[in-house]
Formats: structure tokens, C-alpha cells, sequence
């Protein structure tokens, strides 16, 4: 039984006892598939919490960020601050005793810096009629994405260019990428019609190559077949210079239009990309944005958007140059509608990614060497080569001899082949475009996308709210720079478009998406996606949760300020006002909208949960327990597995497994897969095994958490990360970092470089004799049971080698676990219910 006052009204008021049976059962079955290894061989080690290594209700410094926003509730709250809710101080004091709790768990105690939300939103939630009427726009009154058509290069009529590479390689995990990438420009080298000119400036303790330099220097780019070292002419060492600071890119960019004057100019800047916040950082220089912005403080060193966009203008004042030809963007997630706004009265054409980027980059040789053969194309030609080339034609793909050392350096590509030999060329290609993201964009097109969005925006005012945000929800993501445990906030516009369209179930919706979606087929020149970004459709928008949106760093204040120009000239920033505060406007409003009213949550709240009923309270290696409670609410989004182990002597939970579990009703739109739950009400039931989940290099086994990221097509294409640390054995040097699994083999490793809070993300091949340490998440409690700190502690290290790392099914270690389900809203607050159980 629930002792009286360990819950608070507001909770325990939206539960209730144990299911009446009159509704509908769903089975389901965790969407994790059990791996190459199969059904378990060998039991767990119990978990130790060791004496914490930063101090208790601190976040995390392992992944990308200080939000762990999206905390359990109990009946949609959220909660901020280092303290959390109390656990029952008898749950295991007893190994036989059942206590069922429907409660507050903060599993992820969200940072102080964010403002707090109540989360309730609207309690008259849309009837099942309106539920079915909202799925009754046809599909064939939803626009889809077509794919481009190649355009033909133009005819040689003796246009010159001038092709800028603006390299900022001062960072642990992109030097050796970008150096690579200057090599592979000189297999074209410089010719009378185009001239390639770049500034590159290199990390101290990263890549050793080529003499080991860590100036920034300044080459005219000649040709050479040496994909090693540089043989180009040197014009300039300028010493150690800060990439991130706009001044520097004006000096570079100046100097190159006055030395190798041109008819055309492409201007192409690689380094780590953060979206609308901007990129490339400089670890080595001091210097921040503007101090006014809270992300500014947070990250520091950065050239930010609308430095960017500042930067650009005073190049063209300076240069004369009324337009670049090509701008691109060789970084991270940077295809979003408020990066393309600040570009677009610079250029004419642009190239970018919505998704992080493999470390190969771009392929310079191949869209170099079209270039020269026919300098007279314009920029389209040109970015569909680009586009077109990109993972391909790379030369580290292409030449048998690069390719043996690009695979040599880890063995995240060549395990997934099982090749005692090098992979074959398609074999590397194709393993690496399943992520890809690459864009062509018209830039004179994009303000027709920003019409077409503020015709979008202005009309969502008039739909229901939770059908807005069930999209956002469900829409193709990408990356998330602010953190793994809040919903991602970077997503893709049009397949939001399609989604809003369907859910809202209005004409007028549906006919502004299909005016969005138009629109952004026309400002497309040529767009890529791998199969795991199915709904890409080539320009991204940032949607955060109301956690975030509430926040100084990631919501409206900073939004608004980096991302300026898009604020002027969007009404996307108001309606997010309009979103998370009820604060409406006018279509003729053109001005940064910063909400005066309290965050809300629209699609929070509304879920209710029973309390958890086990077929027995404990079970042994080979048995099961079956779960079930009643569920119902129209916000649910996705329900997951909880399991925790309880460490007695440290009085703290360890965090030891949660995973989707499958609907049965799974509904997709252009390949984007999402689960669709009985809004009514419904029986979950679910077969427990005592198992969980280790990560094995061959050699170290060590239990990790495996945390859901994509639902996919099948429990074979669902991806799932585990937080770490990653160490570079010949330097030393440590990076934030995230493994992506699917069906049981690492598919990709993410480096993070920035601050706790926010953080730029990049791909990282690893080495052989480079090592993963697995971050353990802890709940740590004090003697009534209340959880006092979410709290992560090193795990075990892995090496990375030949054999490569796969995920492998262990039975769990004996003790007692919290075992149970968690439902999550459409906002990413989770409600949960759980029970105590004794493994043997």
C-alpha cells in the first residue's frame, strides 16, 4: 500500500487502483532486437556507486549537454532544480515487499537554468471523435517531396572563379578530416579559370603529419597527387590565429578577393556546425558572441550566425563583391531556415547539411575537378555536384590506398563487414550515407520558404495545439546540441509540414503545408539523405519542447538574438510565443518576439496510469514476470521500459536498461516511423526478462545504458546510444562522446566539443588502441528515499580495435530493481509507474 503523504495530491489524484479489465489489451514487446550474440550466456556484475566525481546534483559532462530536461512525473509535472521527489523509505527495506508507486522519479533532475513549466497544459482534451477527424484529410492532398532533377552543367563561356576554403582545424577531431580535405583539393589544384586559395589553422596534439604545424598558414593551392602532405605555396604563417572570430574570416576572405580576382566566388567554411547557433569554434583563442545572449556565456568562443551574417555583409561592403556564387557550409546540421535566412543576401546559391556529417567531409576532388573542366557553370551546377559527390567520391573511398588507412584507423566501418581484408568501396560508401544529409539550396528562393512558413504559422494558431506538437514529436529529427534527454528539437520543416497537415485535420492547415512544402521543393536545387533520415527533405527548423523554449540558452531570448535576421523577417518566433505562452499575433507582424507570458506545455499532461500488476514479485535467470497496468490519455507520445538496480550500501539507483516498446499500431510518413496508442484507454501487458544490456570489444564486457533514439521501421533499424568518454590513445586527450547502435553493432561514434549546456557535434573515427569509457547514471537517495541528485559516475573502458563493439544480452545481476513502464508526452515528459523485484 501507498503511505499517505509520500505522494503529492497532484499526482496521486491521476491514478488508480488496478485495471477493471474492461478494456482492450496490447501485448507488446521491447523494440530491441537481442543482437549478434543472442540469448544471454553469462550474468551481469552488480553495480557499484562509487564515491561521486563531481559534485552530487551536478549534470553529467559525458554527451552534449546540461539539459536532461523531460524528468519522470507523475501526471505530466516537470520539475527543476537539484532536489527531486521522494521514493517510499520502506521500497527496500523489505526484498519481498511490494510497494506500487506512481511518483515523481527524477531520473533526469533538469539544471537550475532552466525556467520551470508546470507541464499541465489544457485538461479538456480533444474527444475520439475529434481524434478520428483529425486523420481525415486524404493522403493525396499532402504535398511529397519529388526528387530533383540533375541539372545539366552549363555551357564554358570562360568564367573564372575564385574557390576560398576558410579551415578551421584547431580541434582534437576534425584536424586530420580537414587536412585531408585541403590534400584532396590539390589532386585539382589551381588552373587559370579557378583558383583555390585556403586558410587552414591546426590543433596542437591531434594529428602528427606533415611536420606537426599548429599555426594558422595560407596556401595558393597547386596540384599534387600527395594526399599526406602539402606541397602547395605557401603565401602566409600567420601564427596562432582565432577561426571563430569574424574578423579573421573578413581578413581571409578580403585578401583572397583582391589577390585572385574572379567573375565568380565560392566561399566554403569546415569546422563543427551547431545549427542556428552557429559553429566554428577555436579552443585555443579566448573571445565570445555577443554577452547580452545567455548561449553566448554558455559556449563562449564561437562565430555565431548572425557574426556570420555581420561578417559577410562587411566582406561584400569591402570587396565590392555584390553576391557570392556558392556559399557552403562543410559542418554539421546547418540546412535550417534560419542559417539559409542570414545567408541568402549574400549568395546566391548554398550547400548544407541538416544532419551531422561523416569525418570524410566533402569530396573536393571530384566537385573540384568538375569545376575546373567547366568553370562556366553557376553555383546550381556546382552544388549539385557537391551534393552529388559527397561520401561517394571521396578520396579516401576512392583511392584503394587512403581507403586501407581510413579504415585502419578504427573499426567502426570495417567489423560491420566482418572483412579480414580492406572493404571494398561501395561497401565503406554505403555504410556511411545511412546518416548523410546534404543540401543544394536556390538562395533567392528562401524568402518564398519564409512566406510560405509565416502563411503556415499565422494558420496554426486557429488548430489545436496537441496535434502541433504530436508532430513535432514525430517528424524526422536530427542531432540534438542541447542534450539527449530532452526531445530533439532540430527537425525536418517539410516532413513537419506533411505531419501538421495530417494530425490538425484542417483544410486551411493542410493547404499551408502544401504551400510550404512547394515552396521548399523550388529553393531545392539537389538534396541526399541515407535511409536513416527517411523524411528528409532537405531544410531544417528548430521546434524545442517547452523545457527548452523556457530556458535562457536554448529559448526565445538567444533564439532570437543569434538567429536575428530570421527572427525580423519570420513569424516562426511568434508563434512559438503563441505555442508556450498563448501569446497571439498579427501576419503582418515582423519583429523578435520574446514571450512576457509564463511557459506552458499544450501536449503535457493528460496521461494517466494504474498501478503497476506483476504475475510475481520475483523471478530467476531463464523466467519472466509478466507487467501490466491500464494506461489512457490523448498525449501519449512513446512508452518505454524503466529498470533500475538498487545499491543498498550507497543507498542510490543505477539506471540499468530502458527501451521502446512496440505498439500495434505503428504508422509511418515518407519512411518516418511513429507508435499511435489507444487514446481511450488500454491494458499494457509485457514479459519481463531478467536481462540487460553489456557492450563487448572482444575483449571487456561492461554493462551499459542503451538509450532510445529512433523508433525505426523494425527493431532492426531502431538506434540506440550510450554516453561516454573517448580518449585518443597517442594524445590523451578526451572528448564528450555518444556510440550509435543498431541491431546489436556500433554504426557511428559522435564527438562533442563546447560547453555542458550546449555543444557542437562531429563524427569521429576512432584508432585502433582509442578507448570509450561508459557513463553510469545514478540516482542517488537520501534516508527518507528521496532522490537528492541525478549523478554519473565512469563505467568500464572499452578499446576500440579490429574486432570492433557490439551490444550482448546479459541475465541481471541478483539483487533488488524497480522494474516497469514509462509514458511519455508529447512535450517528453515522462510519467511512470513501477514496481519492486527481487532477482534470485
Amino acid at each position: 500500500m501507498v503511505t499517505s503523504g509520500l505522494l503529492n495530491s497532484q499526482w496521486s489524484k491521476r491514478r488508480w487502483m488496478a485495471a477493471d479489465g474492461g478494456k482492450p489489451t496490447q501485448r507488446v514487446e521491447r523494440r530491441r532486437p537481442s543482437g549478434p550474440g543472442g540469448a544471454p550466456g553469462e550474468r551481469a556484475e552488480a553495480p557499484r556507486r562509487q564515491q561521486p566525481s563531481r559534485p552530487s546534483g551536478t549534470q553529467s559532462s559525458t554527451g552534449n549537454g546540461g539539459y536532461s530536461g523531460g524528468g519522470y512525473t507523475g501526471g505530466g509535472g516537470s520539475t527543476s532544480g537539484s532536489s527531486g521527489p521522494s521514493l517510499p523509505s520502506g521500497l527496500f527495506k523489505s526484498p519481498l515487499g511490494i510497494v506500487i508507486v506512481i511518483i515523481l522519479l527524477a531520473l533526469f533532475v533538469l539544471p537550475n537554468l532552466l525556467n520551470g513549466s508546470d507541464g499541465t497544459g489544457d485538461q479538456n482534451l480533444p474527444t475520439q471523435e475529434n481524434t478520428e477527424a483529425a486523420h481525415s484529410i486524404p493522403e493525396t492532398s499532402l504535398a511529397t517531396p519529388t526528387q530533383r532533377p540533375t541539372r545539366p552543367a552549363s555551357v564554358n563561356t570562360g568564367d573564372t572563379w575564385t574557390v576560398m576554403l576558410y579551415q578551421d582545424a584547431d580541434d582534437q577531431i576534425l584536424e586530420q578530416d580537414i587536412y585531408f580535405d585541403l590534400n584532396e583539393a590539390e589532386r585539382v589544384g589551381s588552373t587559370d579559370p579557378v583558383q583555390i586559395v585556403a586558410q587552414i589553422d591546426r590543433f596542437q596534439g591531434a594529428y602528427q603529419g606533415d611536420g606537426n604545424w599548429t599555426s594558422t598558414k595560407r596556401f595558393h593551392v597547386t596540384r599534387d597527387d600527395d594526399l599526406e602532405q602539402i606541397h602547395s605555396e605557401e603565401i602566409a604563417d600567420l601564427g596562432e590565429t582565432n577561426m571563430s572570430n569574424a574578423q579573421t574570416l573578413i581578413d581571409f576572405v578580403t585578401w583572397a578577393v583582391k589577390e585572385y580576382p574572379a567573375d565568380k566566388y565560392a566561399l566554403i567554411l569546415s569546422d563543427h556546425g551547431m545549427g542556428w547557433p552557429g559553429g566554428w569554434t577555436d579552443p585555443t583563442s579566448k573571445g565570445s558572441g555577443d554577452e547580452n545572449l545567455p548561449i553566448a556565456n554558455a559556449i563562449g568562443n564561437a562565430l555565431y550566425l548572425n557574426q556570420l551574417d555581420q561578417a559577410l555583409t562587411e566582406i561584400r561592403s569591402q570587396t565590392g563583391i555584390d553576391s557570392f556564387e556558392l556559399i557552403g557550409l562543410d559542418a554539421c546540421l546547418m540546412s535550417q531556415i534560419e542559417v539559409l535566412t542570414a545567408l541568402a543576401p549574400h549568395g546566391r546559391y548554398a550547400v548544407v547539411s541538416e544532419e551531422t556529417e561523416p569525418s570524410l567531409g566533402w569530396a573536393y576532388e571530384a566537385f573540384l575537378n568538375e569545376l575546373n573542366a567547366n568553370p562556366g557553370m553557376d553555383g546550381a551546377a556546382l552544388g549539385q555536384y557537391i551534393v552529388d559527390s559527397y561520401i561517394v567520391d571521396d578520396q579516401r573511398i576512392q583511392d584503394d590506398q587512403a581507403r586501407a588507412a581510413f579504415v585502419g584507423r578504427g573499426s567502426t566501418i570495417n567489423s560491420l563487414f566482418g572483412a579480414a581484408s580492406v572493404p571494398s568501396a561501395a561497401q565503406v560508401s554505403n555504410q556511411l550515407s545511412r546518416d548523410i544529409t546534404l543540401t543544394a539550396v536556390d538562395l533567392s528562393s528562401i524568402a518564398g520558404v519564409n512566406d510560405a512558413l509565416n502563411n503556415l504559422a499565422f494558420t496554426l494558431q486557429s488548430a489545436d495545439q496537441r496535434y502541433v506538437a504530436q508532430a513535432r514529436s514525430y517528424a524526422q529529427s536530427f542531432t540534438s546540441i542541447f542534450g539527449a534527454q530532452v526531445p530533439a528539437s532540430y527537425i525536418d520543416l517539410g516532413n513537419f509540414a506533411q505531419l501538421v497537415a495530417r494530425s490538425a485535420g484542417k483544410r486551411d492547415v493542410a493547404d499551408a503545408s502544401n504551400q510550404l512544402m512547394s515552396a521548399i521543393q523550388s529553393a531545392v536545387v539537389a538534396e541526399r539523405h541515407g535511409t536513416q533520415k527517411a523524411g528528409a527533405t532537405g531544410i531544417a527548423i528548430y521546434f524545442p519542447n517547452s523545457n527548452l523554449y523556457g530556458s535562457d540558452v536554448a529559448g526565445a531570448q538567444s533564439y532570437t538574438g543569434v538567429a536575428e535576421r530570421f527572427a525580423q523577417e519570420s513569424l516562426w518566433d511568434d508563434f512559438l510565443a503563441y505555442h508556450y505562452s498563448g501569446q497571439p499575433f498579427e501576419q503582418s507582424t515582423r519583429s523578435a518576439v520574446v514571450p512576457v507570458e509564463a511557459v506552458r506545455a499544450p501536449a503535457a499532461g493528460g496521461i494517466q496510469i494504474s498501478n503497476l500488476q506483476l504475475s510475481k514479485t520475483s523471478v530467476a535467470p531463464g523466467d519472466s514476470i509478466d507487467l501490466s497496468a491500464e494506461i489512457s490519455g490523448e498525449n501519449i507520445g512513446y512508452i518505454k521500459l524503466l529498470v533500475g538496480y538498487y545499491d543498498s550500501a550507497a543507498n542510490s539507483i543505477y539506471v540499468a536498461d530502458s527501451d521502446y516498446l512496440s505498439s500495434s499500431n505503428t504508422q509511418q510518413l515518407n519512411d518516418v516511423y511513429y507508435p499511435v496508442w489507444e487514446s481511450s484507454g488500454f491494458n499494457l501487458a509485457f514479459t519481463w526478462e531478467p536481462v540487460v544490456f553489456a557492450i563487448t570489444d572482444g575483449q571487456t564486457t561492461a554493462e551499459a545504458l542503451l538509450t532510445p533514439e529512433s523508433y525505426g521501421a523494425s527493431p532492426e533499424d531502431a538506434v540506440y546510444s550510450v554516453d561516454g568518454t573517448f580518449t585518443y590513445t597517442d594524445s590523451g586527450d578526451t572528448r564528450p562522446a555518444r556510440l550509435y547502435f543498431s541491431n546489436g553493432l556500433l554504426q557511428r561514434v559522435v564527438g562533442f566539443s563546447g560547453s555542458d549546456q550546449a555543444s557542437a557535434p562531429r563524427e569521429i573515427v576512432p584508432s585502433v588502441g582509442d578507448t570509450f569509457t561508459i557513463s553510469e547514471k545514478w540516482l542517488d537517495l537520501d534516508s527518507q528515499g528521496n532522490v537528492t541528485a541525478t549523478a554519473y559516475q565512469d563505467g568500464k573502458t572499452l578499446t576500440f580495435s579490429e574486432t570492433g563493439l557490439s551490444w550482448k544480452q546479459l541475465y541481471a545481476a541478483p539483487g533488488d530493481y524497480l522494474v516497469g513502464f514509462i509514458v511519455e508526452d508529447l512535450d517528453g515528459n515522462q510519467v511512470a509507474s513501477y514496481e519492486q523485484v527481487q532477482v534470485k
